[in-house]
């Protein structure tokens, strides 16, 4: 029984890596709850002031009375709040300002681009998990006594969904296909290109010509410098085939990109993969010299727009 339970957890996908419909897999840690919860504290800051700012303009408009001062700042919070999320998630592409005070976004969960209907739904959800138990916490009354206990239970379910599962996806994010990941922090180290760097009769084997290494950029290198850090990290049979399919895959997906025509067997997937990352980081390197800095495969299509 323990065996099979070991199986079964060596089988699960890392929470930590997903999988783009390129192949290759990026490293990116799931956001935990604190985070978000900070950065959510942030947004309703924000979004507060916004409702501020319009409650002002509404009484010195005189358009109400401050008899009704307590609907209108709730309403007002309303009409900020709802396009605030979804606009800011949409031009930021998963961020609010919150999200991006602490460096973290929304990604879709199978690896795919972040959709308008992911975007909407998963912030609607919010006024259920969020501003609904909040409104319900402050509104506890020991004379009602079954509400109060049903607005507790909500909150606490609202609260336990993103603690029980990997992800710390909450019930939008399950909703929406989503989930919240730290930003990558693409920087190129000093000494994998000489920790990994190949024999000389492995170097001449591998020779790549500069208009090879115009497609990729810093991004896309530090996420094969990741891959090649992680060499050896399986530690079952079950990841390390799967680890020898995604090293023949990016090699695959490389050579295609590139019009790299020679073939390459398995058993020079890894010393193919080393040489291209290490010619990769002297070419963006001498580039970036002439003041030439790519931050990843798209650059040439953003030159040519501006």
């Amino acid at each position: 029984m323990r065996l099979w339970r070991r199986k079964d957890r060596d089988a699960r996908p890392d929470p930590n890596q997903l999988q783009p419909p390129e192949g290759v897999p990026l490293y990116l840690p799931v956001a935990g709850v604190g985070v978000r919860m900070g950065a959510q504290i942030t947004d309703i800051a924000i979004t507060s002031i916004g409702a501020l700012a319009l409650v002002l303009v509404v009484f010195w408009l005189d358009l109400a009375s401050l008899n009704t001062i307590g609907a209108i700042s709730s309403l007002m919070f309303f009409i900020v709040r709802i396009p605030y999320y979804v606009v800011t998630e949409l031009i930021w592409n998963g961020q609010t300002l919150g999200k991006r005070i602490m460096k973290i976004k929304v990604v879709a969960h199978d690896g795919g681009p972040l959709t308008t209907y992911g975007v909407v739904l998963r912030n609607l959800m919010k006024e259920a998990e969020v501003f609904l138990p909040m409104t319900l916490l402050l509104s506890l009354n020991a004379q009602t006594p079954i509400s109060s206990l049903l607005a507790l239970a909500w909150t606490g379910m609202a609260l336990a969904i993103p603690i029980m599962n990997r992800y710390r996806r909450r019930l939008g994010d399950f909703m929406a296909g989503t989930h919240v990941v730290h930003l990558p922090q693409p920087r190129l180290l000093d000494d994998l290109a000489t920790t990994t760097a190949a024999s000389p009769q492995k170097k001449a084997r591998f020779t790549f010509l500069p208009h090879q290494l115009d497609h990729y950029g810093t991004f896309e290198l530090q996420t094969l410098e990741g891959f090649l850090r992680a060499d050896g990290a399986a530690t079952s049979q079950i990841a390390f085939d799967k680890r020898k399919e995604t090293l023949a895959a990016i090699v695959e997906k490389i050579r295609e990109k590139i019009g790299y025509a020679d073939p390459i067997g398995p058993a020079d997937h890894m010393a193919f993969l080393n040489a291209f990352y290490s010619a990769q980081r002297a070419h963006l390197e001498q580039r970036q010299l002439f003041g030439d800095r790519r931050a990843d495969k798209h650059h040439s299509k953003a030159d040519e727009d501006a």
